[in-house]
């Protein structure tokens, strides 16, 4: 698969374009494209400029509102509801940490709830946004099935990502952000866009059995077994249930019925460490905790121990200078 190498505002650019093109206001198509380029910098190009093509089509079939009228539902000093009224996933998710920072920074707390929303891109842009107010963020997200229960033959679960953002002082903020299956559906179209095959264990076929051809995978396994399993579950409670969306094999497939809202829900909390020890010590400690890490011996085969989080940090740092690879296939319809 050939590649090309572009100044991330310029794929910035581009893709705000194509979704102005499409009918989407200029300012959650600026938020969009922040989020996806957000992705591309830190090589998680499944969550990247990507997208765009398969979100211009949602936005002309009506499958997503591209004049949505975000609202905010307070129902107490530390909770809310966000209902994103079908728009853009990332720009109600933007709006939802936002609430959820400000409860924090007042309360010592916010949790937030999101219903009536779509696919938000990379969970990570959202608890980084609480790390660096020296808050910690937690996001979740469901996603239409794609994932067989542990045991199980048939899907059931999405991908169902969990993420976390904690702030240091002199490094850089611990950001978690993990799919709860194998890996995310988007490598598995990443690795089929490339034309290469894909590591046994990430997917399975009609029949439950392990395959390595992307385009033969009907289904991916959760991580670490029943392990990933029951995290999955836990993100859909707190992103389906307690949103009051759907759940599991009732959530509207993305790559399907494109002229369909998908009520999509999520989940985000934020809380200030000082609610229970004094700002300065914890980044400190965390700090302290990131050095010992690295002075870890790594084993064999290992350069060095990293914490979740920094290789993506140190693409960014490089790509913010020498730009984004994208696949071209990707840059040809960006500049179409």
């Amino acid at each position: 698969m050939s590649t090309i190498t572009i100044n991330h505002e310029e794929a910035k650019q581009y893709a705000i374009n194509k979704l102005v093109a499409a009918g989407l206001m200029e300012s959650h198509a600026e938020k969009v494209a922040e989020i996806l380029i957000h992705a591309d910098l830190r090589n998680v190009n499944s969550h990247g400029v990507l997208r765009t093509e398969h979100y211009v089509n949602r936005l002309k079939a009506g499958g997503i509102n591209p004049n949505a009228n975000i609202t905010f539902n307070q129902t107490a000093p530390s909770t809310g509801i966000v209902d994103g009224d079908n728009g853009f996933g990332h720009v109600i998710g933007d709006f939802a940490i936002e609430k959820a920072i400000q409860m924090a920074k007042e309360n010592g707390i916010g949790m937030v709830t999101v219903m009536n929303s779509s696919h938000c891109g990379a969970l990570s842009y959202f608890v980084q946004k609480a790390a660096e107010a020296n808050l910690i963020g937690i996001a979740m997200s469901h996603t239409d099935k794609i994932v067989v229960p542990f045991g199980g033959k048939n899907s059931f679960l999405g991908t169902n990502p969990i993420a976390y953002g904690i702030p240091a002082k002199k490094h850089k903020p611990f950001i978690l952000d993990m799919a709860t299956s194998t890996v995310a559906l988007g490598k598995v179209l990443q690795h089929k866009e490339e034309g290469k095959s894909i590591p046994e264990g990430w997917g399975v076929d009609e029949n439950g059995q392990a395959v390595t051809d992307p385009d033969k995978v009907v289904s991916l396994t959760p991580f670490g077994g029943p392990k990933g399993y029951g995290l999955s579950l836990i993100v859909d409670i707190f992103s389906g249930l307690l949103a009051g969306a759907a759940f599991g094999p009732h959530i509207g497939k993305m790559y399907e019925d494109l002229d369909k809202k998908r009520h999509l829900g999520h989940y985000f909390c934020v809380f200030n460490p000082t609610n229970f020890i004094d700002l300065e010590t914890f980044l400190a400690r965390m700090d302290q905790m990131i050095d010992e890490l690295h002075e870890s011996e790594p084993a064999p085969g290992f350069s060095k121990v990293y914490i979740p989080g920094e290789i993506e940090q140190q693409n960014e740092e490089n790509n913010l200078v020498n730009g984004i690879t994208i696949a071209k296939s990707v840059y040809d319809y960006l500049t179409e």
